[in-house]
């Protein structure tokens, strides 16, 4: 099913500091705009960056590279970021709890052999086993080998053989801005997005 334009989150939104919080639909961003809560902006290259209001930026000139938006007076040009005026804050994320999120956490890693696994090779392992009353936690749960966690059975890893790498943790909260991601490859957004090679 393809996404309307108008709905596919393509706008990068900063808090009124400039720094990166969150990922929205141009519908979203026009919202903003509209109830004079964002500014667009304007970004030439890396060297020219405006704010600018819903008002004058209809007026902007549709560039090659812009997505555009059709209204009544005509295309106009969709923001690749927006500038709340008011928000401070940056949001902190909390990982849930997830087989993907335990993927991250371990590095892709089984915690018993050391082995690096395929997303096909991968279950999570309670170390203390469910049967015995081990929870479904970040401390209790590990990134394991489907056959051996098959094999590990309702056993605690002492009583199967095996030795953990390293004892697991809950993951840290972190800014929001650290888990944004360019998938989009949208120039504009590198100016505020942390790399991930730093």
């Amino acid at each position: 099913m393809k996404m309307n334009p108008v709905h596919e989150k393509c706008v990068l939104v900063l808090n009124r500091q400039w720094q990166a919080i969150s990922i929205v639909s141009p519908a979203d961003a026009f919202s903003h705009m509209s109830t004079d809560n964002a500014d667009g902006l304007d970004i030439e290259g890396g060297d020219t960056m405006n704010p600018t209001r819903l008002s004058d930026w209809m007026k902007l000139p549709v560039r090659a590279q812009d997505r555009t938006i059709g209204t009544a007076h005509g295309a106009i040009r969709v923001p690749t970021v927006i500038v709340l005026k008011d928000f401070a804050k940056v949001p902190i994320f909390i990982p849930k709890f997830s087989l993907k999120n335990v993927w991250v956490r371990d590095r892709g890693q089984c915690q018993y052999s050391g082995r690096m696994l395929k997303a096909n090779e991968a279950s999570i392992d309670h170390i203390i086993p469910q049967s015995r009353g081990g929870a479904t936690t970040w401390e209790n749960c590990v990134l394991a080998e489907r056959l051996l966690n098959s094999n590990k059975g309702a056993r605690t890893p002492a009583e199967a053989g095996l030795k953990l790498i390293k004892r697991p943790a809950a993951p840290k909260p972190v800014p929001i801005t650290l888990t944004l991601k360019n998938l989009l490859a949208i120039a504009d957004w590198d100016h505020f997005l942390i790399s991930s090679a730093a």
